[in-house]
């Protein structure tokens, strides 16, 4: 049987009682366009198959493949795709039901796939993933604390984000060394006022940049000290200090500007 490999960040669920609590949280019904990421050797994807008609899974490393075939008894309901997750166009699964995200990430990608995810998000219904717990922190933390930043902002505007349990790491196969989590994203859109996405994403990239900054000198090129504190907000404080609404409204002000300028 295929060993784990580290440069795909492998860390196999084998839990039988973790695995079937989020069976029992993803809830799948028959027809769900349900697609798995990193399926592995089939742990979770044979208990997801049996009450799919179809699942679909990508899947990075070939050496699995086999493996995940006979966990799921040759099923002719597995759809396979050997592909990078990064670079999938998911797209391509759009139909005519939303998308159902879940998987165990690979814990070495799981912040940039998040990224490229959220690209989808106008046609997923929820997601369900396995991460490090540092991660779920980060995607769920209030302003101010030390775990908020650029991803908690970013996932603001376009999901409700709730961590749902955590999982040791005798879970796992190789056991990693930190503790793991089990996260919901509900896509929604953003609960205030927000009429540019791009620019909102700008602007928390560029306030995040270098956290120890305020905002006036992380803006620096973007706004004006006086275009900050004209809505509402104060320059000298850090990126880390504000609520994603503040950003929404810093971000219709340099929208604002530059429809001035041009």
């Amino acid at each position: 049987m295929s060993g784990a490999k580290k440069r795909f960040g492998q860390h196999f669920l084998h839990d039988p009682y973790v695995l079937d609590r989020i069976v029992r949280t993803v809830n799948p019904q028959p027809a769900d366009a349900l697609i798995e990421i990193g399926p592995g050797r089939g742990a979770l994807t044979r208990l997801l198959i049996a009450k799919l008609d179809r699942l679909r899974v990508i899947e990075i490393d070939r050496d699995v493949i086999a493996p995940l075939r006979a966990a799921c008894g040759d099923s002719p309901k597995l759809e396979i795709h050997l592909e990078d997750a990064l670079n999938v166009d998911f797209a391509q699964f759009i139909a005519d039901r939303p998308l159902r995200l879940v998987g165990n990430l690979p814990y070495n990608i799981s912040t940039p796939l998040l990224f490229h995810l959220l690209r989808y998000v106008g046609s997923v219904r929820d997601m369900h993933f396995m991460l490090q717990k540092e991660v779920v922190d980060r995607m769920c933390a209030e302003p101010g604390s030390d775990d908020y930043g650029r991803l908690t902002v970013t996932l603001a505007a376009r999901a409700d984000c709730v961590s749902l349990f955590d999982v040791g790491p005798g879970a796992f196969n190789p056991p990693p060394k930190v503790d793991s989590a089990v996260v919901r994203l509900t896509p929604r859109p953003a609960p205030f006022p927000l009429t540019d996405l791009a620019a909102y994403d700008r602007i928390v990239t560029a306030a995040f940049g270098q956290r120890r900054k305020t905002l006036s000198n992380g803006l620096k090129g973007l706004l004006t000290t006086a275009q900050i504190a004209a809505v509402d907000i104060d320059p000298g404080i850090r990126a880390e200090q504000l609520a994603p609404q503040a950003f929404a409204r810093l971000s219709e002000a340099w929208s604002a500007a530059r429809g001035a300028a041009t």
